[in-house]
This record gives structure tokens, sequence and C-alpha cells, in this order.
């Protein structure tokens, strides 16, 4: 079934696809000035049947657009208000204007306070992450919402040791800010988020990273990490069990890769910005876990959703969207919005090796999803190689500490 929406002055055409396919989060970043109004961004993703987004404020435009639309959404307490969160009386304040109003018409399912802030060379930020923390949990819990919400923050490079990912540990500097946080993760059952960009790995090492091993190209073997993602969650994953909290949750809160960068930005194009996202949301369809959880998917929430042209920093930053702010594609990776002339596929079949659109695409027949109960910062994560093999010794050990 198709549906045609209008993006700006495009009418773009939209082919639903089976709903078991939609595991994959979007995160949708608004740094621009030309975007789509919020209400037309909802059409776009309830017509895509994305079901999970986060966003990095509490804009209202958003919150009341996303109405009835059953997204899971993920809101943000910026990183500049994270310290007037230790405040009880302000947290409460901040979820009885931020989420109370909202909810349950709008499902907001996730308060991410603050992003990055173990990265942001702020001593004072870091060690109110944790209060301020307790304090929106608590505002949550008396107003009866905690039930619905996870609260946490997104992490990059956190990590002292990261390959192989059993060697998974933090930065000693870091443990005494990160054990209170673990031990708040645990008592409310709320994921680790972690920003992952095997992107950066490749572009400061490319003779040593394989582009294969980072674009999901998948190799043979036995207890082998086929690609760098999966490893750099492993590390984490390992990293939080040495420190006894084997049982919390690692979600990829944001993942993506340019389609365009400076000269000095190796692998920033459209083809390799395709094959990530396209192989990746192919492991989404397939409910894939990692190797240490192969039971359970891997929640991932992809970034962006489009091009922001008011990012600051090398041209990289303005284009990891999968779509122009018009609603055109940048790239067809099977969440495809194109002119009404044109139709959609999921399969690599959409586009030509050399990146050219066919005329015509041919939609493959997949086999529902199995049912399971279960940018800057990377650099550090670099997994390896394509051949990431654990001993079995090794494996077996610090698997026991996981479960």
């Amino acid at each position: 079934m198709a549906v045609s929406i209008l993006l700006g002055s495009r009418i773009v055409s939209i082919v639903w696809l089976p709903s078991t396919w939609f595991f994959l989060g979007s995160n949708y970043g608004q740094v621009a000035n030309n975007l789509p109004s919020p209400e037309q961004v909802r059409l776009l993703l309830t017509s895509l049947r994305i079901t999970k987004t986060r966003i990095y404020d509490t804009n209202p435009g958003v919150l009341t657009a996303f109405a009835n639309t059953g997204i899971d959404l993920i809101v943000t307490v910026p990183n500049e208000a994270v310290g007037m969160m230790m405040d009880p009386r302000q947290a409460l304040q901040w979820v009885m204007t931020n989420v109370q109003p909202y909810f349950p018409a709008t499902k907001i399912t996730g308060i991410s306070v603050g992003n990055e802030v173990y990265t942001s060379d702020d001593p004072t930020l870091m060690s109110n992450l944790v209060p301020a923390l307790l304090s929106i949990h608590s505002a949550l819990v008396q107003l009866g919402l905690d039930s619905y919400n996870h609260v946490s923050t997104a992490n990059s490079a956190v990590l002292e040791n990261s390959y192989p990912p059993s060697m998974g540990s933090f930065k000693p500097e870091m443990a005494n800010l990160v054990v209170p946080f673990l031990q708040f993760l645990a008592a409310t059952k709320s994921p680790f988020w972690i920003n992952a960009y095997p992107y950066f790995a490749y572009k400061d090492s490319p003779a040593k990273v394989s582009l294969d091993y980072v674009l999901f190209k998948r190799t043979q073997g036995w207890l082998r990490y086929d690609n760098m993602l999966y490893a750099q969650v492993d590390a984490v994953i390992f990293a939080i069990a040495r420190l006894g909290y084997g049982g919390v949750e690692v979600r990829v809160s944001e993942t993506g890769w340019p389609s365009k960068g400076d000269p000095n930005e190796v692998g920033a194009t459209v083809e390799n910005a395709r094959a990530y996202n396209r192989n990746l949301l192919l492991r989404q369809i397939r409910s894939e876990g990692t190797p240490v959880r192969p039971n359970q998917r891997l929640e991932v929430y992809l970034f962006a959703l489009f091009n922001e042209d008011m990012k600051p920093g090398p041209t990289s930053e303005r284009n990891y969207g999968l779509y122009q702010p018009d609603g055109t594609m940048v790239y067809n990776v099977g969440l495809a919005a194109l002119t009404s002339s044109a139709s959609v596929s999921l399969t690599s079949s959409a586009t030509r090796e050399n990146g050219e659109t066919m005329n015509r695409i041919h939609v493959m027949r997949l086999p529902p999803c199995p049912n399971t109960t279960k940018k800057k910062q990377q650099r550090q994560y670099t997994g390896g190689g394509t051949k990431a093999i654990e001993s079995f010794a090794t494996w077996i050990a610090l698997r026991v500490i996981i479960r």
C-alpha cells in the first residue's frame, strides 16, 4: 500500500512495508532552519511505521504533533539544565511542564538527562548527573509516571579498553562516577544508552580497520565479530559486568554514517552510508542480538532522520540524514521517500552497485521476524579488524557474570 504526503513543496510517495519490519528507531534532530514541520515529520514517520524516535529537547510542537501516533518518544534534558535538575522542586516542575501534560497521548517512554555528559570535560556537569537522574525519577514516581519512563543518559568514549570486547573496561578516573550511575540504572531497570559510531574508527585508521568490518559485510566463523558495532556494544556490556551490574541492558541511542564529508574525512560517502545503514536495517529485521546476548534484540536508534544544515563542525556533521529536509532521500536504504513517480524497496536491488537509482524497483518478500523474549567519540572502539575472535575459555568465563 502506498501513500502520498506533502513535505515542504514536494509530494512524497511511500510504500508501506510489513509492520514487523520497523524495529529501528530514529534520531530526529532539529539543528536546522529548513526542516519540515513537526506535523509533516509525524506523517513521514507514521507512514514509514517507525515506532521509536529520540529528540534532543522537549519541543512542545513535536510533543503535540506526535500525540496519538503510537510512537515511543525519548525526550532530553539539555546539558545546560542538568544542574537545575538536582533540585527536586525544579525536577518536578520540569516533568510537570514537559512530560505530564502530553502523556499518555504522546507516548513519552524515555528521558535522557543530558547527552554525552561523561565526555563533556565539565567535572561539575559530570558530578551533577546522578543527582539529577534521581530527582527526575523521583518526580516521575510522585506523578505516577515512573512505570512508563526510563531515565538515563546517552554515553560515549567512556571505556579504557574495548578490544577484544571481553576486555571492555571503564576509564579508571570515571569509576567514582560510573558506579553510582550503574546503581541507579539497576535499581530503576533503565538502559545504558551508548552513541556508537564505527565510522570514526574507520576514518581515523582506514589502513588498519577493514571497511567490510565496519559496514556489516558478514564474514564466516565461530564466535567471531563480523561487524564493529556489535563489538562496541559487547565491550560496554563486559565493562558494566566487571563492575557487578551485568543485568543492565545496553541500547544504542545513536549510530549512523555520513554521506558527505571534508577531504580529510575518509569514508564519508553516499555508498558507505547506504551500505552501513541498509545492512544495519536488515539485521534489525532479523531481530539480531550481539554475540554476548544473541537472544536479546539490540535496540538501535539511527542518526539521523534529516540532514541538519546548522550543525557546527566538519561537513560530515551536517550530512548524517537519511532524508533531505524536503523529504527526498539522500540514498535508498529501504526506509525511503521518493518523488511520486518512483517506488520503494527494502532490498539491495533498490540501487545499482554504482549508486544509480533504478527506474523500477522490486520488493523482496522477507520471512517474518522471529518472536523473541528477549561521531566523535568512538575512536576508542576500534574492534580490531575483520576477525575479532574471542578465546572460548575467556568467553565462557566472562559470560557467567553477564547473565
